[in-house]
């Protein structure tokens, strides 16, 4: 028996809604304000949520003075054209790329994330 019915990400942020409204825009999820934090929400009820901290340090990936802790992957159909879509959103290509299935950005507030293919 399942204790919750899904995970939610959270990711600390110095601006939760620009962060919100990149991956709400990434994922083609409803993105929705809260009192001091933002939230994205897909229609199936999946979410992530972005919190405001003040002294946010962006992680320096693949260094670990500053490890990421985590990552998203996100399943793409066409790794060229979802680069293209991310990067016009606001994403930066990171200069390690150590696969040829996926390749690795981040986010306007620097979390390392992967587009990959099957």
């Amino acid at each position: 028996m399942a204790i919750a019915r899904f995970p939610v990400v959270v990711f600390d942020c110095p601006d939760p809604k620009i962060l919100a409204e990149f991956y709400g825009s990434l994922l083609d999820w409803k993105v929705e304000q809260h009192e001091d934090w933002w939230s994205i929400r897909a229609e199936y009820g999946d979410s992530m949520g972005f919190q405001k901290v003040d002294d946010f340090a962006r992680p320096d990936w693949p260094g670990q003075q500053l490890p990421q802790q985590m990552h998203i992957d996100v399943d793409v159909d066409d790794l060229d054209a979802a680069e293209a879509a991310v990067l016009e959103l606001g994403a930066v290509k990171h200069a390690h790329q150590p696969g040829t299935t996926f390749r690795v950005f981040l986010d306007p507030a620097g979390h390392p994330f992967c587009l990959c293919t099957t």
